[in-house]
């Protein structure tokens, strides 16, 4: 650590062990009797309001991925980097319209999971085990790729890195991670919603900030995108015999032609697989009623806005200068260089709790999906709501060690291109999930083989990618030249898609095709548990209670 500034690390550590205490104060925050059920420890009591929610979610949506990870595509002069912004406008609409359903008819019946409504939906322990596997594989590179984003931080405030030992190096990282899982074991859904509101507002005045103040120092907007362009079109040019060799990929801000479908499915893709993964899922359960979904929904726009600003600053990075090799270590070193060191202290507190929070809900979420949908399905079908919430516990704390043991044991590259695969894998259940809060078309049987039609081909595909220069590697890029055919005659079309999108178009097209003819052949369908005045049901209603304490202070 002596490289590392001591007035930054004192920042950074200060409010690090602030969100420490806040994470263990949250058990006795809207406290109830006891945290030994589900519906308390994982999530929250089902008694956020508007307020709560709007941080949580936020907090949940909006990760440290996210906020290195969307500037680095564009700093290494990704053509399609900013998909991300309309794919978070494009998602709001969307969860207005589906999300309210699925809240309702999961009070109603005590859900805690998406798969637990999809064995009520379909009466299939099956599809609802395929649900819950799918949700916790494609969790896994996820919870991984928040401690990347901490990694990046720790790496360029020095931390560590003046060591040769692995275990010394990443000492720091441990720390933190043991921490969070100390204090997402006693307080379950809780600490993170309490973080959350540290988070965003730490994570608003470094962006705004930084939006503000960088510009000027690097001879503002138009000198910064003119100096991203000209950087890109002399690196195509002096490369333009490797990228016509195909060893090389093209920088560039407007997308080719090849790229359109491809910038396109992304951002759509990536809007229908943002709320199937399961953290989203108990972020929206927990909320007390379902209006506060869709005032939510209205709110969270504001984030978006957010994420655009946090986009330019790859190319504020270029602009400015900055020269690293690692791309996600571009923003962190931008703020390094740029901002006094007490503020570089704030913003990387900023980017590590960033982590700390949606970390934290992942790994629960899971955990959940564990509890009910294998421990107790299969392993202990009588495990009453106390067993339930320490089996939750006990697999948390699991989740996180092994996301934990990916980043130190596996290449970080790797693991980043991991990544890709989880919207691949967890959008093959969006037609039993979504679809299967309007209709009941779809066959049971049908759905589990349209699942394991998109999933084997989605990542059968992704593996035999290869990164761009290395044709032996894997899972090196998220499209998929499916739609491409240049030797058809009639159909001269050549694009490339995302993967999940086409291997989601697959998967509904065996879906449909054998509900037809299972229905045809009268196969059993099971029995829906649910009825349609289930899905409209709200706060009040018979069988939708609230669920904190009566002395338990108001909503917000």
């Amino acid at each position: 650590m002596s490289g590392v500034s001591t007035i930054t690390f004192s920042v950074f550590l200060f409010f690090f062990l602030l969100v420490t205490v806040l994470g263990f104060a949250a058990a006795r925050w809207r406290r109830a009797k006891a945290l030994d059920n589900l519906d308390e420890w994982g999530l929250g009591g089902r008694g956020f309001g508007t307020f709560i929610a709007w941080f949580l979610i936020g907090g949940d949506l909006y990760t440290a991925y996210t906020f290195v990870a969307v500037p680095a595509l564009l700093y290494a002069g990704s053509s399609i980097g900013f998909f991300a912004v309309p794919y978070t406008i494009v998602i709001y609409p969307l969860i207005f319209l589906f999300l309210p359903r699925l809240w309702s008819v999961s009070h109603r019946h005590g859900y805690v999971t998406p798969a637990d409504f999809v064995q009520g939906r379909y009466d299939s322990r099956p599809l609802a085990t395929a649900v819950a596997l799918t949700g916790i594989l494609a969790t896994m590179p996820y919870i991984a790729l928040q401690l990347v984003g901490m990694q990046v931080v720790l790496e360029v405030m020095g931390i560590g890195t003046d060591s040769d030992n692995w275990f010394v190096k990443d000492l720091p990282l441990f720390i933190a991670f043991v921490v969070l899982a100390a204090y997402t074991y006693s307080s379950g859904l809780r600490a993170p919603a309490l973080i959350a509101f540290v988070k965003d507002l730490l994570i608003y005045i470094v962006i705004i900030a930084a939006v503000l103040y960088l510009p000027s120092q690097v001879g503002g907007w138009d000198n910064i995108f003119a100096t991203a362009t000209d950087s890109f079109a002399s690196f195509n040019s002096s490369n333009a015999d490797a990228i016509a060799a195909g060893q090389a990929a093209p920088k560039g801000v407007i997308p080719a032609p090849l790229l359109h479908w491809a910038y396109a499915s992304l951002a759509l893709g990536s809007a229908l697989a943002l709320f199937m993964y399961p953290h989203s899922v108990t972020a929206v359960l927990s909320t007390r009623e379902r209006s506060v979904i869709r005032r939510n929904a209205a709110l969270l726009p504001a984030y978006s806005f957010l994420l655009g600003l946090l986009a330019l600053l790859g190319f504020v990075a270029i602009a400015a200068g900055v020269k690293v090799t690692n791309p996600q270590q571009a923003v962190p070193q931008l703020f390094e260089n740029e901002f006094p060191d007490w503020f570089a202290g704030v913003a990387f507190a900023a980017i590590v709790i960033g982590a700390l929070v949606p970390a934290a809900i992942m790994s629960i979420a899971a955990a959940n999906l564990w509890t009910r949908n294998i421990y107790k399905a299969f392993i202990n079908r009588g495990a009453t709501p106390s067993q339930e919430a320490q089996q939750s516990k006990l697999a948390s704390l699991l989740v996180k060690f092994g996301a934990l043991a990916f980043v130190l044991f596996v290449s970080t590259t790797y693991a980043l291109d991991l990544q890709l695969l989880g919207g691949v894998w967890i959008l093959q259940t969006f037609p039993a999930i979504v679809i299967g809060l309007y209709t009941r078309f779809f066959h049971r049987t049908a759905l589990l083989v349209g699942w394991a039609v998109g999933m084997l081909y989605g990542t059968w595909t992704a593996y035999n990618n290869p990164k761009v220069g290395d044709p032996g590697s894997h899972f090196g890029s998220p499209l998929d030249p499916f739609l491409s055919v240049p030797w058809s005659d009639w159909m001269p079309f050549d694009t490339l898609m995302y993967i999940g999108f086409t291997a989601l178009l697959l998967n509904l097209v065996v879906s449909v095709g054998l509900s037809v003819g299972l229905r045809a052949m009268n196969i059993d369908e099971g029995v829906d548990q649910t009825h349609p005045d289930d899905y409209h049901a709200d706060l009040g209603d018979e069988g939708v209670e609230e669920e904190l304490d009566p002395g338990a202070p108001a909503h917000a």
